[in-house]
């Protein structure tokens, strides 16, 4: 798919525009620049400020048409008795038009009414959704699902970081659980996929270039064979913007998690002779689990635990570290997330509690922002720990499990994820050799 360019300038000056006027979402005369200038597939269309203009520019488009209220003030139009559509004749448009500006007032006396936009009826085809959101962790992300009354009732969306790839979006076809419609049943065509996979990547690039967007909803969307085509456009504006994160490639992702699954040594942070300690069931379970990397306890009091050289500070261990498994109450977490940093170590397991979880969202932004500024991936807070048997590699306080296969769990209950295992350990065992091929690699 050849990349399209936008039109960022056009796109700066309407923002800009509305943001001196203090509002918080744009008209639909403005979405509709807006998706212009991102390539964005829309219906043709035209703002009427009279009654006898509705009534030209529908000739002009050609009928039928729709008519739907403009004020920066109604973001809902439907609920204030805004839209009409099907519009077949120039009495309908009268009509129409004179019907939903009495309800567009009544709804809300106060609402600058602009006029009504005149638009093209977009032929019928699959109603789809795509839009995009502020997450206050992730930043922007872009949403794919059924559309129409479908994304209310089953809820089949998907999403991905913002800006998406192809790939990533190709990907989001195939994620839902209704995938089987756009590929056409009982005879139906198929949808044009490169073409809704384009516009899935075009949002989550206006998104993206955008902070202050806050919200793109394109809902809905008709895919047919031929092509995709959006009937409706809203673009909500403001609200804090999360702060710029660090951004990696995808090797530098893929290295890190290859290190973090495939580490060849291990640093538990906070390791101990004491048994009952979180510290002292990692440190067992790596080596009872037979883990061939190898093992670094970090302990400023210790000489050495279970038989291995213990070290004073993470900084010490020699060579390179793969993973750093915390197991250090959470008041110690930040300074010595600060030597994992300039360690170079890629990846921390954080074990311990107290902090979003608790009420503690300082501590949290802390470690984050530590873990951002020297690219580690954190694993956690809070956690059971994680588990590769593929590996050999138990890096929990819980018992470990000698279940392996082809089968990868990812849990955000440990609890449930704990769990799990222990029924394939019992399945693994009561069926023999029919469930041996199953694994399970934990994230808890």
């Amino acid at each position: 798919m050849a990349a399209l360019p936008h039109d960022t300038a056009a796109v700066r000056a309407v923002l800009d525009a509305a943001s001196r006027e203090g509002r918080s979402a744009l008209t639909a005369p403005e979405a509709k620049l807006i998706a212009d200038a991102y390539g964005i597939p829309v219906p043709a269309e035209a703002l009427a400020e009279t009654v006898d203009e509705a009534v030209a520019f529908a000739d002009r488009i050609g009928f039928p048409v729709a008519l739907k209220i403009v004020s920066p003030e109604i973001v809902h139009k439907t609920d204030a008795g805004g839209v009409r559509i099907g519009l077949k004749s120039p009495g309908e448009v009268r009509a129409a038009y004179t019907e939903i500006v009495a309800n567009a007032r009544a709804y809300d006396p106060k609402a600058r009414i602009q006029g009504v936009q005149v638009q093209q009826m977009v032929p019928a085809g699959q109603e789809v959704i795509v839009g995009a959101v502020t997450d206050p962790t992730f930043g922007k992300i872009v949403a794919f699902g059924l559309g129409g009354v479908l994304v209310e009732v089953l809820k089949d969306i998907t999403f991905r970081l913002a800006p998406a790839s192809e790939d990533d979006a190709l990907s989001m076809l195939d994620s839902i659980r209704a995938a089987e419609i756009l590929r056409g049943v009982r005879g139906g065509a198929a949808v044009d996929r490169t073409a809704l996979a384009g516009l899935i990547v075009r949002v989550s690039e206006l998104a993206a270039d955008f902070p202050e967007i806050a919200e793109v909803d394109l809902n809905p969307v008709f895919a047919t064979a031929g092509g995709v085509m959006a009937a409706d456009v809203r673009i909500l504006l403001g609200g804090p913007s999360p702060a710029p994160r660090r951004k990696y490639s995808r090797d530098e992702i893929l290295t890190s998690m290859r290190r973090l699954m495939q580490p060849r040594s291990v640093a538990v942070v906070g390791a101990s002779n004491e048994q009952g300690k979180i510290g002292n069931s990692v440190m067992r379970n790596l080596i009872d689990g037979g883990f061939p990397g190898e093992i670094h306890p970090v302990n400023p009091r210790a000489d050495g635990i279970l038989g291995r050289k213990a070290y004073k500070s993470v900084t010490d261990v020699p060579g390179e570290v793969d993973v750093a498994v915390f197991a250090i109450p959470a008041k110690f977490v930040a300074a010595a997330l600060e030597e994992v940093g300039r360690k170079g170590i890629p990846n921390a397991v954080l074990i311990p509690s107290g902090f979003a979880e608790t009420g503690e969202h300082a501590l949290q932004a802390e470690i984050v922002a530590i873990a951002e500024r020297h690219g580690v991936r954190l694993l956690g807070p809070n956690i059971y720990g994680y588990y590769s048997t593929w590996q050999d590699l138990c890096a929990n306080f819980c018992t470990p499990y000698d279940v392996k296969g082809g089968v990868a769990l990812t849990s955000q209950s440990g609890g449930i994820g704990m769990a799990i295992l222990g029924f394939s350990r019992v399945c693994r065992r009561s069926s023999g050799s029919a469930t041996s091929r199953t694994s399970t690699r934990t994230t808890c």
